[in-house]
């Protein structure tokens, strides 16, 4: 605490001196038989100001220490340590009350990760148990796929395909706080990491006849496959969902003295300018995912922009409606990886 502060909480200590001599006056000035002089009046001012001046210094100077321990600033964190070091009854009682508040935090700080952890050990259980009943439906279908009219084995194919995708989101959001353990940051070629999932939306480019285009030679980027699919999924998925039939989805593919860069382009209805500011947000679906027949979970677009920066990559967008979007994966450059290599 400053001196500043310390004299302005002091007001009322002040202000009660200053009755006490007006007091003190008055009673010298109705004592009868005493001569009544301002000089005495003055030397009575200044010795109990001395003496209150030096008292205020020397309860300063004892309160300072204690005021610098429970005093926080910017980089402390007051969440890990007990406070010590109370002389007083005052300072014991404060001491008392902020331990017991922390302990109180550090308690329920233990639940909340405790309940965490066992939501995300419930949640990995789940997605994992129930990829078999959907695998399983899966084989079926292609068991009794001659049985069926074509468009009604397609239609139940992307169903289960839809279905797969939203565990697999759901997966990924409880692995993103144990992200670090999880991920092998390796070369990987570009081409192989998305080409897998083209293939796995081809029945929609069929079904919706879009045109589609991969342009650009392969680049090899320092990224986890795995973790890069997902993201590239999540994209195609939302470039497929928002355009409509006949329309044309490009991938483009460059290198420039910055790095790589993975383009996405679509003809679809694009993205309006109040929404284009919290696509990235969780939950976020914007008008184009509460108008499109196709349910929006508000996932995706989250899970790229946070997976994307935990890999280093940097994600933008552009967009007009009507027109399409333009989402864009940078890669940063590899020099340096190259040069040890």
């Amino acid at each position: 605490m400053t001196i500043r502060k310390f004299l302005k909480d002091q007001w009322l200590l002040y202000l009660a001196w200053i009755v006490f001599m007006a007091l003190t006056v008055f009673v010298l000035w109705l004592t009868p038989n005493y001569p009544f002089r301002w000089s005495v009046v003055g030397y009575l001012f200044f010795l109990e100001g001395v003496l209150l001046v030096g008292f205020q210094a020397i309860y300063y100077s004892l309160k300072r220490k204690w005021w610098a321990k429970i005093t926080c600033t910017s980089n402390d964190s007051l969440l890990q340590d007990y406070v010590t070091g109370a002389k007083t009854e005052e300072e014991r009682v404060q001491q008392a009350y902020m331990n017991q508040l922390l302990r109180e935090h550090q308690e329920t700080m233990q639940q909340v990760i405790r309940s965490q952890e066992e939501q995300k050990d419930y949640i990995d259980s789940w997605v994992h148990e129930i990829k078999v009943p959907l695998a399983a439906t899966k084989l079926l279908l292609q068991s009794v796929e001659f049985d069926l009219p074509d468009a009604k084995f397609l239609a139940i194919e992307n169903e289960l395909g839809r279905m797969n995708d939203y565990v697999e989101q759901v997966l990924y959001v409880a692995r993103l706080d144990s992200f670090s353990k999880d991920y092998l940051i390796q070369e990987t070629s570009l081409k192989e990491a998305i080409q897998p999932v083209i293939r796995s939306q081809a029945n929609f480019f069929i079904q919706k006849a879009i045109h589609f285009e991969l342009q650009g030679d392969d680049q090899l980027v320092l990224t986890d496959g795995k973790w890069l699919a997902f993201i590239f999924r999540q994209l195609l998925s939302n470039a497929i969902k928002y355009t409509p039939n006949h329309g044309q989805i490009m991938i483009k593919l460059a290198r420039n003295l910055q790095g790589v860069s993975l383009s996405l382009t679509d003809t679809g209805i694009g993205i309006p300018t109040e929404d284009s500011r919290r696509i990235f947000d969780k939950g976020f679906t914007g008008s184009n995912g509460r108008n499109a027949q196709v349910h929006s979970t508000g996932l995706g677009l989250y899970l790229v922009k946070n997976l994307s920066e935990k890999l280093g990559i940097e994600v933008t967008v552009a967009s007009q409606v009507g027109q399409g979007s333009t989402f864009t994966l940078y890669f940063p450059q590899l020099s340096y990886y190259e040069e040890k290599k």
